[in-house]
């Protein structure tokens, strides 16, 4: 009988000593799970490290790539286009006027009731359309039809607040936020496609003859008078409440920058001088690259698999289409190396775009004490349930790694832009205001991004130039701007 229970007793210690050794090795596996995946967070940080000395790199490549740009068509990667836009809105401008804002998977349509000299904006109205993903991808009269359909639909429901002049037709600023080759104020060929777009057939077009085509269609008696890119308008819509704005930039679902060049700055302009003596230039910089960004491999996959391959490369780093699948890219390799969210990756995890700047906004902006926000946005995007807090907390940081390499490097093409007009120094006139333009979804909901792109700045230009920089957010600056323009373009003003 001794010797049963003895035997059972050694049994079950063996039993013990197998579960605790179980026990053990799970936890040694999950403890190297974890170490590749904390590995692989930092090793997706040093690389997207964005020190100041590169940042100065950064803009000092921007600015020779600008001046390239300026000197010949074909000189640069940056384009720097010529946007016929040589008079900037005055606040003297009279009349209605509607704007069409084409710039990413939405549309605007507004109108303004303009009131003259120190009258201002005395009535607007707009909608916003969503583009369905299948125009985005198909024909130019599909795609414009659309748009003129819905405009004709705006402007039935013109109410009382609004009065076009006796004797005029209707006049439409068209910001139009793609690479353009402009040839006058109202007419512009279609270089390439970004932001997700691809219509094959458009390219090489006049945009404002297809727009046109659409809007008689339609039966609607309206004159494309000015052609802009959003960062234009943004221009003007920032020149007619700030005097001293000298540059826009963009950052939303792409992104661009447009400034006001001296006209003898510009040896690709053949035609007659200025009146102004300036003329707006449209960046396109989101097609900028140097050597001195700080790319990774999740960049390389990205833009490897997209549609406009080896194009907008800046763009991919900094703009709002762009930083929720970086976020999505890190998390996959996490979840395949690391069995970050379990022993199988996640279904959704591997759906390209399925994560949205504005998810990844929410998770970074989230001050809860338990990150529930961050909880909520991967069961509810990514039917991920139940994750820790301390990876909750990791997704955070991944979140911020992203957004602050985009931001930071958003300040850095700013700089470029105040080294080129010579306004990143103090100079002889110490009361010279330099006011910067800021529009799109990007920068206006995502604020850890912007405060992190204004802290970079003022970092870059030093405390005493900072004291002379404004940046203002130009809150719907590409839909007012062009309707701005389209008034002060106005084929009824009577030139003197």
């Amino acid at each position: 009988m001794g010797k049963v229970v003895v035997a059972a007793t050694v049994i079950g210690a063996a039993a013990l000593v197998a579960a605790a050794a179980l026990v053990v090795q799970r936890r040694m596996r999950n403890a190297a799970k974890w170490a590749r995946a904390m590995e692989i967070v930092r090793e997706f940080e040093e690389k997207c490290g964005t020190p100041i000395r590169k940042l100065k790199q950064v803009a000092d490549a921007m600015v020779v790539e600008m001046h390239a740009g300026l000197a010949s068509e074909n000189g640069s990667r940056v384009k720097m286009l010529i946007s016929y836009v040589d008079n900037l809105p005055t606040g003297n401008e009279d009349g209605l006027f509607y704007a069409l804002d084409l710039g990413g998977t939405n549309f605007r349509v507004l109108r303004v009731q303009l009131g003259g000299e120190d009258g201002g904006i005395k009535n607007q109205e707009f909608i916003e359309v969503s583009i369905p993903p299948e125009l985005m991808v198909g024909t130019s009269d599909a795609l414009f039809g659309y748009i003129a359909a819905e405009l004709a639909k705006f402007v039935a429901q013109e109410g009382d607040g609004f009065h076009l002049s006796s004797g005029r037709d209707r006049e439409l600023g068209f910001t139009f936020s793609f690479p353009v080759m402009q040839t006058s104020i109202n007419s512009g060929t279609l270089i390439n496609w970004t932001k997700g777009f691809s219509i094959d057939d458009a390219v090489g077009q006049d945009v404002v003859a297809e727009l046109t085509s659409a809007l008689k269609k339609q039966g609607l008696d309206m004159h494309v008078t000015a052609l802009v890119n959003d960062t234009v308008g943004t221009l003007a819509g920032g020149r007619f409440s700030y005097k001293d704005v000298v540059a826009a930039v963009i950052l939303g679902t792409g992104t661009n920058a447009a400034y006001v060049e001296h006209a003898q700055a510009i040896p690709k302009w053949h035609g007659p001088p200025p009146r102004s003596g300036e003329m707006v230039i449209n960046m396109e910089w989101g097609n900028f690259h140097t050597a001195h960004l700080p790319l990774t491999e999740y960049d390389h996959a990205l833009d490897f698999e997209s549609l406009n391959r080896g194009k907008q490369i800046f763009e991919k780093m900094i703009s709002g289409m762009y930083l929720g699948e970086i976020v999505r890219r890190v998390l996959c390799r996490m979840a395949e190396e690391a069995a970050f969210f379990g022993e199988t990756v996640p279904p959704k995890l591997k759906i390209p775009f399925i994560v949205r700047t504005p998810d990844i906004s929410a998770m970074h902006h989230d001050a809860s004490p338990d990150l529930k926000v961050v909880g909520a946005k991967l069961r509810e995007i990514l039917e991920i349930p139940n994750v820790s807090f301390k990876k909750r907390k990791v997704i955070v940081g991944l979140c911020n790694i992203v957004a602050v390499r985009g931001a930071r490097l958003s300040a850095a093409g700013i700089f470029g832009i105040l080294k080129k007009l010579g306004r990143d120094t103090m100079t002889n006139q110490r009361n010279l205001k330099t006011v910067i333009a800021m529009d799109g979804g990007l920068y206006e909901h995502y604020a850890e991004f912007s405060q992190c792109l204004e802290n970079t700045l003022q970092e870059l230009v030093g405390e005493e130039v900072w004291q002379n920089i404004s940046i203002v957010h130009a809150n719907d600056g590409s839909g007012t701007g062009a309707a701005l323009l389209a008034a002060s373009h106005s084929r009824y003003l009577r030139w003197c």
